[in-house]
């Protein structure tokens, strides 16, 4: 009898064990045979996860010898197609069901001529393109459809490393497909994925065609859209996926919905990387904040007095590590927002309130910088006020057909890279050096994804 009482009570003992590893959400959700389980859960929640596939004309690289009538004559050949049609699948989610609003990635939708919505309960739409972002890598469509299921958003910003999560999406084009994991980690940035970034990092798999579906709490919750993975050299998965947070997707979801595109903030600052040698020639102890190398005329950051040698070390509460965070967190603010800044001067620490402004891209006519550029129209290359290190180059907006810019060899969307063997990311910076030399420019262009240099006499 004893020995009967020990086994029973060693059977509770492991099976409190087993049940002490499953979050208390599902506990409470039961099967029809009344074990733990998603699936009542999941029944509610993936008719909000859509498949979308799309259809595009791809032009084709032809070769010289197919351009030649003589070749073509000879050889007897015929017409050659110029374009080829090209097929994706990814995944999207539903959030407004009024409305017929689908949130996805702006690489699922990019060049599409024809993007078509297949819900779970297979009916097919067209959808229509409402606006995309490809910095943040988000795209808003829109579908005419009765009954649909929307997904209720959650608040990232109280997800946990440690949180179970759930991916679902539509891998291989399979079919939908549900994945579990938790967060491996929170706000991944820096990866050089996307311009801006605070990715949700899990070891849910995600895979080729989950891009844009949804990533939610055992509560069946949205708490962001997958969008990459980490890979071997296959391309498989290796338990790294990353998930565009929903705190950063709603305000982008918003301003496309309502403008078409996002209107990103700037403080009107050029920032860089606080060092171990600036922070001790600053009176600093720690490598915390970036240093402001550059006020911006007639912008938010002069109106409130900030200074160059200032460093940031928070915004609106939060840490300020190095120029990619600033960067996030500026340009993804909405325009007319008022921003608080913690800032260290001369060892002491300060605070601001600013307003964040809309970022307006520096432009100016060639002619006025040298006759040599007169008949273009150039731009400083990713200017967004915040971030120095982005400011790539001097863009050819526009040009003017035989001017003499155009004689030179210089064409639309050119990207000076240097003038006279000198790096040029700003107008001083491209004045100065076109004064060194009076016989002439060197200049060296990127175009496309070539480069080549020009010598403009």
């Amino acid at each position: 009898m004893k020995r009967k009482i020990s086994l029973f009570i060693c059977f509770l003992f492991f099976q409190s064990l087993t049940f002490a590893a499953i979050p208390g959400q599902v506990l409470s959700q039961m099967s029809n045979d009344g074990m733990p389980s998603l699936a009542p859960m999941l029944e509610k929640v993936t008719p909000a996860v859509v498949n979308i596939s799309t259809r595009s004309r791809v032009k084709e690289r032809d070769n010289p010898l197919l351009q030649d009538p003589f070749f073509r004559h000879f050889f007897n050949l015929p017409e050659q197609p110029r374009h080829r049609e090209a097929q994706s699948l990814g995944s999207g989610v539903v959030v407004d069901s009024d409305n017929g609003y689908i949130i996805t990635n702006n690489h699922v939708i990019d060049k599409a001529d024809e993007i078509t919505v297949t819900l779970r309960d297979k009916r097919k739409f067209n959808a229509k393109l409402i606006g995309r972002d490809v910095e943040t890598d988000i795209a808003v469509i829109q579908i005419q459809a009765e009954n649909l299921t929307p997904l209720k958003i959650a608040d990232s910003n109280k997800l946990r490393v440690g949180d179970f999560v759930i991916a679902i999406g539509n891998p291989f084009g399979l079919g939908q497909t549900v994945t579990s994991g938790i967060v491996s980690a929170l706000s991944r940035s820096g990866l050089g994925i996307e311009g801006y970034e605070d990715f949700i990092q899990t070891d849910a798999s995600i895979n080729p065609g989950n891009s844009g579906g949804a990533l939610v709490n055992l509560r069946g919750e949205l708490v962001g859209v997958n969008t990459a993975i980490l890979s071997d050299r296959g391309g498989g998965n290796v338990g790294i996926g990353f998930a565009i947070p929903t705190a950063l997707l709603q305000d982008v979801m918003q301003q496309l919905i309502e403008f078409g595109v996002v209107k990103r903030g700037r403080l009107g600052v050029y920032i860089q990387d606080l060092t171990r040698e600036l922070a001790t020639a600053f009176n600093m102890d720690d490598l915390r904040g970036v240093v402001v190398s550059q006020i911006m005329p007639d912008s938010p950051a002069e109106e409130v007095g900030l200074k160059a040698g200032d460093v940031i070390t928070s915004v609106n509460g939060r840490d300020v590590s190095n120029s990619s965070d600033l960067r996030n967190i500026v340009g993804l603010l909405r325009v007319g927002r008022k921003v608080d800044l913690i800032i260290v001067r001369n060892g002491r620490e300060k605070h601001l309130s600013i307003v964040v402004t809309e970022q307006e891209q520096a432009k100016i006519e060639g002619a006025k910088i040298s006759k040599r550029l007169a008949g273009s129209v150039l731009a400083i290359m990713e200017e967004d006020g915040t971030l120095s290190d982005k400011v790539t180059g001097i863009q050819v907006l526009s040009i003017v057909q035989d001017s003499a810019a155009w004689q030179a060899g210089l064409r639309k969307n050119d990207i000076i890279l240097s003038v006279n063997r000198i790096l040029v990311r700003d107008f001083q910076e491209l004045k100065k050096a076109i004064k060194i030399s009076r016989r002439g420019l060197l200049i060296n262009i990127r175009r496309g994804e070539g480069g080549l240099f020009l010598l403009i006499q």
